[in-house]
């Protein structure tokens, strides 16, 4: 386990799911992301802002990938100077840029980008919260620019109860929205979607683990929530979750324009 300081009981689930060993936690898993950007068809020396920047893994490999340039905004100060040193790591101090700040301040960032990235962002916070951040992302990009998302959906007549379960196995306010309401909360923004594809979720999936990280990560997995029994009550219940509301949560991923004028 990797997170030996975290606490397992109040954590929520997708530090969690870090500390086992999880390596990609978005709901449609790595195939949701590959889509989102070959949609997006990157070109060296466009610009992307990434919000929520983590360790800054994903803001490497997209300047390694397509040689764009990425400015990650973290608020975990330990995250920030993890990802900076990993950049650093990977010899891309000129091409990527981690900031210390909050998501709901994006103002703080002068910039305009070609893209703004955000997967697994938007469904961990309220209604209200959800528009103050799309208000940021539309005033971040530049004139066509275009947003990237990749979010948990849910479908069924049951939303409430499933935003209810969430929350109190991930311990986050989590409240995913149905297809239309994630476009249409897009659009509220002054976004335009383009493009968008839903599909079912596998991010506790154990065949698909080891299609998208390999078979040792998923014995990692295993190990970890062995050897740590809150960890194992905590993913089992999260698991659980996921498979009594299976039928209707899954992910959306979107491309959405800010026009031109």
């Amino acid at each position: 386990m990797t997170q030996t300081q975290l606490n397992l009981k109040t954590a929520p689930g997708h530090q969690v799911l870090a500390a086992a060993g999880k390596q990609i936690l978005r709901p449609g898993g790595r195939a949701a992301t590959e889509k989102l950007f070959a949609w997006a068809d990157f070109q060296p020396g466009e610009t992307v802002l990434e919000l929520a920047a983590s360790f800054g893994y994903s803001a490497i490999a997209l300047a390694q990938r397509y040689g764009v340039r990425v400015v990650g905004i973290e608020k975990n100060p330990d995250s920030v100077a993890r990802a900076r040193t990993n950049v650093a790591a990977a010899g891309l101090s000129d091409q990527v840029e981690i900031v210390e700040g909050d998501i709901f301040q994006l103002e703080q960032i002068t910039e305009q980008f070609d893209y703004v990235l955000a997967e697994a962002i938007l469904t961990m916070h309220s209604a209200p919260g959800k528009t103050k951040i799309l208000a940021g992302i539309c005033a971040r990009l530049k004139p066509n620019g275009q947003f990237l998302s990749h979010e948990l959906l849910v479908s069924g007549p049951n939303t409430a109860a499933i935003h209810r379960d969430l929350a109190a196995t991930i311990r986050v306010n989590a409240t995913p929205l149905p297809g239309d309401d994630w476009i249409a909360a897009c659009q509220q923004a002054g976004l335009t979607v383009q493009r968008y594809h839903t599909g079912s979720m596998s991010l506790l999936n154990p065949r698909c683990i080891v299609q998208e990280e390999g078979f040792f990560t998923l014995l990692a997995i295993g190990w970890n929530m062995l050897s740590h029994p809150i960890l194992r009550q905590r993913i089992l219940s999260m698991r659980q979750v996921f498979n009594r509301h299976g039928s209707d949560l899954g992910y959306i991923v979107l491309c959405a324009q800010k026009p031109a004028g």
